[in-house]
């Protein structure tokens, strides 16, 4: 097995395994479910299925919280199960490239490390890629050249913004604001308007669907429970409420990208210029982000095509290009940095 590799992109939201053996991504959602405090019931969508649902044995939780690995313990597991999910129990001696944020300490990185080396999969070699780089790879830029990109990783609990030059990061500022605030946000202003409590999954299906629901010009339709008789009831909610709900949301991103560049070297900031910003990431789809980004920075914004995968599909171009193996790095040269 030590010719096969795995490219692991470990979100709050979703974790993506790319696996070289299938040439396929894995996309799920990156959840688990536990019962009697160590015993699995479920993991990934099938996890995601109970959440908000579950009895009070069953605890449904992410092992990941703000970018960083949260409970190692369940993420060994989760992580674990979909390996040997992919590979029949077959994946020892397979070659690790991780995915890791920029703007965190070294002992959250070290995490991403130390979850690959005592998972029992076996691994042959574990490599580390800054998450930024990956992505731009995954957008089919070539990250190695002198040219200055900006790439802005919207996920879902933080957003990553990074200025790439000379396949190294000049800056980079991860903030603590990505879809789980926008969700927040439409749970709020419901509440607020409507007197209507809604869930967490509610309010996520309203911001993934508000682009074809606002196509359709109809209102987004929720189910939640009054807030004055306590009884299950159906509200339709107007589309631009939520519009100007997740703009006043997208404002704290969209500050932090000008003070980026406002950061960004004389050179770079010409480059930016003429190319754009990079929009990746779970909640880069979110409707009308890319047009608020233009608005708040005078800006072209490019929109990846697989935003949600975008990192993996980095990783997998590391993998099968030689070329690109230098940025990847191992622990050993992370430490030296230190």
């Amino acid at each position: 097995m030590s010719n096969l590799a795995f490219g692991i992109d470990l979100g709050t939201g979703n974790i993506k395994i790319y696996f070289s053996g299938k040439d396929t991504i894995t996309n799920e959602k990156n959840m688990i479910a536990i019962t009697k405090k160590d015993n699995l019931f479920a993991y990934g969508d099938a996890a995601f299925d109970m959440f908000e649902k579950a009895p009070q044995n069953i605890k449904v939780s992410h092992p990941l919280v703000n970018g960083v690995i949260a409970d190692i313990g369940h993420m060994t597991i989760v992580l674990r199960e979909f390996v040997n999910e992919l590979t029949d129990g077959r994946g020892a001696g397979a070659d690790y490239y991780v995915s890791v944020p920029t703007d965190v300490t070294e002992v959250e990185k070290r995490a991403f490390y130390d979850l690959i080396k005592d998972s029992g999969l076996k691994p042959r070699k574990i490599m580390m890629t800054e998450k930024s780089l990956a992505d731009g790879l995954g957008m089919g830029i070539d990250v190695k050249t002198s040219q200055g990109v900006l790439v802005v990783d919207v996920g879902y609990e933080t957003t990553e913004i990074s200025v790439l030059s000379l396949g190294g990061i000049v800056l980079s500022k991860l903030i603590k604001s990505g879809g789980r605030k926008f969700d927040d946000a439409i749970r709020s202003i419901v509440r607020k308007e409507f007197g209507l409590v809604i869930g967490e999954k509610t309010a996520e299906q309203v911001k993934v669907s508000l682009g074809s629901i606002e196509a359709a010009q109809e209102p987004a339709v929720v189910f939640g429970r009054d807030l004055v008789t306590g009884l299950p009831v159906e509200r339709a909610i107007p589309t631009d409420l939520i519009d100007n709900t997740l703009a006043d949301t997208a404002s704290a991103i969209i500050d932090n990208i000008k003070l980026i560049l406002e950061r960004t070297p004389p050179e770079l900031s010409a480059d930016i210029y003429k190319h754009g910003i990079y929009l990746t990431g779970g909640t880069a789809s979110l409707a009308h982000l890319d047009e608020l980004i233009v608005k708040g920075t005078a800006l072209k914004v490019n929109r990846s095509e697989s935003p949600e995968e975008c990192v993996a599909l980095g990783l997998a171009r590391i993998i099968k290009d030689h070329n690109f193996r230098s940025i990847a790095y191992s622990i050993a040269e992370m430490s030296e940095e230190v």
